[in-house]
């Protein structure tokens, strides 16, 4: 059994511990208090490893193959980071480089390095792995990789009077990594960090 206060009424009460999967709730105003993720290192792992193998041909190989008019070509987010710069558009560029290579990347390291220092760490530097936590749950809105994936789908649906569009075998790839990268950031537990084996 632990304390907890509650973010939004300030209430301090008493949680027992909890099962996989579950949330307390503040018994005042119902507001989630403490949460233990499904799942465990393991398949923090599992789905980490999953992305980062799948990151690769999410990158490498075209999101979408476009026939308009005549025209044949396929692109891959690379591409589109290198168009934009070419139109002058530095700053778009930018934050699709930083939002959908570097960010998601950066992400998916840092929750690898962290399951692998809570499994083999053994209690050093616990507050550097809280900071490398933090850092990684301050980013995660700013990994577009779900925003993009939607841009295109939407483009996908928009622009089938103009041209044929046909999804490229990149975008699978990319979708994987979009509900893996979800998927392991919500199964790894932070308390975790600080439960010394």
């Amino acid at each position: 059994m632990s304390a907890h206060t509650c973010d939004t009424c300030g209430l301090a009460q008493r949680v027992e511990a909890l099962e996989p999967g579950t949330v307390a709730e503040c018994i005042r105003c119902g507001s989630p208090i403490a949460s233990r993720p499904f799942g465990g290192l393991e398949v923090t792992a599992a789905l980490t490893i999953a992305a980062l193998v799948l990151y690769v041909p999410a990158n490498i190989y075209p999101i979408l193959m476009m026939n308009i008019y005549g025209t044949y070509t396929e692109n891959t987010v690379w591409d589109g980071v290198v168009s934009l710069l070419k139109y002058d558009q530095y700053f778009v560029a930018v934050v699709v480089f930083l939002a959908s290579i570097v960010i998601p990347l950066l992400k998916l390291i840092g929750l690898l390095f962290l399951v692998v220092s809570v499994k083999w760490g053994r209690g050093r530097r616990l507050r550097g792995r809280t900071k490398i936590f933090r850092f990684i749950d301050v980013i995660g809105p700013w990994a577009m990789l779900d925003v993009f994936l939607v841009a295109i789908l939407v483009a996908l649906v928009k622009m089938g009077d103009l041209g044929r569009i046909i999804p490229g075998p990149g975008l699978v790839a990319f979708t994987s990594v979009v509900l893996l990268t979800i998927l392991a950031s919500q199964s790894f537990d932070p308390k975790s960090i600080w439960n010394r084996q």
